[in-house]
């Protein structure tokens, strides 16, 4: 059945899109595992996958769900392997982080400021924003992605902007040693 109904050709214009969509989210190894599980449920549902523009969306939400699955078999694995080292310590442990940040595209300058910015956000509201900055999804779109309404989103995303140019300006006023003025101070 390979090919013959054409999931391939179907598939190659989303393959780009779910790698960016997936590195911008884990590490790089985590990202090519979670699109071959993505590819993966794709073929197995390929009947439902939308045709056209709807593809893309569709496609975001399954690599969000292949991702959290991997994040959470991830969080079990490192629970054990806690569990492990209490029995039988290693001779020597490094503390390391388990991956970097990617708030934003390798090598853009930006992603310095933003990620922290994104960090300290709640999380629906740092995913709704990734989903528009990033994606370049509109509201229906991204309302697909998250299994809920276009009408639901477009508010999500305007509190999430608000609240995102809020924690930029607090982070640059804390970054540069200044404090907020109110009239008095002047």
């Amino acid at each position: 059945m390979a090919g013959g109904d054409g999931f391939e050709a179907r598939v190659e214009p989303l393959l780009e899109p779910l790698r960016r969509f997936l590195a911008r989210r884990t590490d790089p190894d985590t990202a090519e595992d979670v699109l071959a599980e993505t590819l993966l449920v794709l073929w197995r549902r390929r009947d439902e996958l939308p045709v056209g523009e709807g593809a893309l969306p569709w496609s975001y939400a399954v690599a969000r769900l292949c991702l959290a699955n991997a994040d959470r078999s991830a969080r079990r694995r490192r629970r054990l392997a806690a569990r492990v080292a209490v029995v039988d310590p290693p001779p020597s442990t490094t503390d390391h982080a388990d991956h970097a940040d990617h708030a934003g595209d390798p090598g853009d300058p930006r992603a310095d400021l933003v990620a922290p910015a994104l960090a300290a956000l709640p999380a629906t509201d740092a995913e709704v924003l990734r989903l528009w900055a990033w994606e370049e999804l509109a509201p229906r779109e991204i309302a697909v992605v998250l299994g809920t309404t276009a009408n639901a989103v477009s508010s999500r995303l305007s509190r999430a902007r608000t609240r995102l140019a809020a924690e930029l300006a607090r982070q640059d006023d804390a970054g540069a040693g200044h404090r907020p003025t109110t009239r008095g101070d002047r």
